[in-house]
């Protein structure tokens, strides 16, 4: 599975968050609220204390990324605020597994609520608890595409030839997503269907 640091790359099943839906969250560092750089911090902190390198964490958003794969901090926080943090729980572990936040408005906030469902999966196996936690993050792997066969083709959706390359089609999706967006005119459907529509790309572009 290629998955990408930027734009996200939301696990294919897992519902997201409309823009209306969304909330703010109480998540502080030191009194101030958190930057995405305290978010990315903390989930790298929890993975390491489950044995997780930092070489091994993927943290996707649609924010753009350094030169080592990390969102920026301090730059203009992109409209989707969500993230998907995936890692191999060790070096011989093929499946990835995931988990992604989208229910606050600010990105390091998602990124914070996902690094305190990792510390609650951590505590699970220090009280004792392995087997439980081997089921728990069973259930994070990410899922396969429930894409339907009578869902229109990804090309169509987003409006470009059946052959364009990877740098065409991602255009085209961060134009669609950006006009479909209900914040911006668009339908809640509409802007699904360009999100499954990506999903179907990457998912003929990875074979």
């Amino acid at each position: 599975m290629n998955v990408s640091n930027h734009p996200l790359h939301w696990p294919a099943g897992w519902a997201r968050t409309t823009s209306s839906d969304q909330k703010d969250a109480n998540f502080k560092h030191q009194g101030r609220r958190l930057t995405i750089a305290d978010g990315i911090t903390r989930v790298l902190d929890a993975l390491r204390k489950m044995g997780v390198p930092s070489w091994n964490v993927i943290i996707s958003t649609n924010m753009a990324v350094r030169g080592d794969g990390l969102p920026y901090s301090g730059r203009r926080p992109p409209e989707d605020t969500g993230a998907a943090v995936y890692w191999r729980p060790d070096q011989n572990s093929e499946a990835y597994q995931c988990i992604a936040i989208d229910q606050y408005t600010r990105l390091g906030d998602n990124l914070a609520a996902i690094a305190g469902t990792l510390d609650c999966l951590r505590a699970i196996e220090r009280w004792g608890g392995a087997r439980i936690l081997q089921r728990a993050t069973a259930g994070f792997k990410e899922l396969p595409s429930s894409a339907s066969t009578n869902a229109s083709a990804w090309w169509a959706v987003l409006g470009v030839a059946q052959g364009a390359d990877f740098d065409t089609v991602r255009a085209a999706y961060q134009q669609k997503r950006k006009s479909t967006h209900p914040d911006h005119g668009g339908t809640t459907e509409q802007f699904k269907a360009v999100q499954q529509a990506w999903r179907q790309f990457q998912e003929q572009y990875d074979e």
